[in-house]
């Protein structure tokens, strides 16, 4: 049993910089993309049976909702000390989350709250939707807005469609989408006739609120997200394989499991028929401070992900041969996509292949001290830029200001 005096030790030993092991996901709807840098004869490392392995979660706390065969630690954390030791990260955040957060943000929120993912597939996604707080608190969980960022340096192949349905036409109705539903046992239910492809584009973003529906392509999607499990799929068929009726329902009481009008009544209508779906949703980066000033002090640094005070996320690039300390008002997490360098003189890189189970330097967590005190980043390479991104949970006070209000 992890205790307080483990965690602090933990921390002081790193400098406030704890180390993350990968932690993979499968998916059994989805066909992976092969792009995370998992070893290709890992793919399949849960099993043929629990689908490939096409997502990574980052500094997460949230355990998977993959159905009966879903492992006890499947989708959680883990920090590996300087011993080789490790623990979850939940645990650690459940036992002294006052030393990872912040006393201030474990009375706010109780907990870490954000889960963070790379997903990597060949295909486009089913037609989804993610609950808001009013249908999924009936069934233990919370709703789940979402935010997108497709990193460039994971995006050198697009894969097979690199377009995203969103929302619905305007002019929809909702017996359109009752119609699909009535057909879900014909094969392909056509409720993308309904809905409007959009072009990905690396080095840009889009947030997803709760109620909308979304097929996300086929990029490599950074994906902050509330730390929630809970959709419904309203697609019946994607690229010739079957989505079981369960996938629609999973989320939803057993009484309104058959009850098309309910299921309907989870959309956020107004949202979805937005005429301006693109200009209200699409994000792109937004310098944090004048682009020339930190050119000149060796680094860029970009807001990537906000407006919803539910997450925030950064890029932060220094460039080669650069070093630059980098003060943050919460806790984060941080994914590598490029180059090698040090943080806080703990050696960071990206990995060409990962095995699975094994350990990388692509992954940290930054508690919030060390990211108030400021953060040395130092980029070790005479060419090649280092470039992190940085996942914060609810309430960063650096992002309030770029909050839709």
């Amino acid at each position: 049993m992890l205790n307080r005096s483990q965690v602090k030790e933990a921390i002081n030993s790193s400098a406030g910089i704890l180390r993350l092991k990968p932690c993979w996901v499968p998916r059994s709807f989805m066909i992976p993309g092969r792009r995370l840098k998992l070893h290709p004869d890992d793919l399949y490392a849960f099993g043929g049976h629990r689908g490939g392995i096409n997502e990574r979660w980052f500094s997460s706390t949230t355990k998977a909702s993959n159905g009966p065969d879903t492992l006890s630690d499947e989708g959680l954390s883990y920090v590996q000390q300087k011993s080789g030791e490790t623990f979850l990260l939940k645990e650690a955040v459940e036992t002294a989350g006052d030393l990872l957060l912040g006393a201030d943000v474990m009375e706010r929120e109780g907990g870490w709250n954000l889960l963070c993912k790379f997903f990597d597939n060949m295909g486009p996604i089913p037609h989804h939707m993610h609950q808001t707080n009013e249908f999924a608190n009936l069934v233990g969980q919370k709703g789940k807005p979402e935010a997108y960022y497709f990193p460039p340096q994971y995006n050198q192949t697009e894969n097979n469609f690199p377009h995203t349905y969103m929302g619905l036409e305007p002019g929809t109705t909702k017996d359109d989408i009752r119609r699909c539903l009535e057909r879900w046992n014909k094969g392909d239910n056509g409720i993308l006739a309904h809905s409007r492809a959009y072009r990905l584009v690396p080095g840009t973003g889009w947030q997803i609120n709760p109620g909308i529906l979304h097929a996300p392509g086929s990029l490599v999607t950074y994906e902050p997200q509330v730390n929630s499990d809970v959709f419904a799929m309203f697609q019946s068929e994607v690229e010739g394989r079957i989505v079981d009726w369960g996938l629609l329902t999973k989320d939803v009481k057993p009484e309104f499991s058959k009850d098309i009008d309910y299921l309907i009544s989870m959309l956020d209508w107004d949202a979805n028929v937005n005429p301006d779906f693109a200009k209200t949703n699409k994000t792109f980066p937004r310098p944090v401070k004048p682009v020339e000033d930190m050119e000149a002090e060796g680094y860029r640094e970009m807001w990537i992900t906000y407006g919803t005070p539910d997450y925030s996320a950064k890029e932060l690039t220094v460039l080669p041969g650069r070093s630059v300390t980098i003060k943050d008002s919460a806790a984060y997490g941080v994914i590598l996509t490029q180059g090698h360098g040090l943080l806080a003189k703990q050696t960071v890189g990206t990995p060409s292949m990962i095995r699975f189970g094994e350990m990388t330097e692509d992954e940290v967590f930054v508690t919030a001290a060390t990211a108030k005190e400021g953060l040395l980043v130092e980029n070790l390479s005479s060419s090649d830029p280092l470039v992190l991104l940085k996942h914060f949970g609810p309430g960063n006070p650096d992002a309030e200001s770029l909050r839709k209000k």
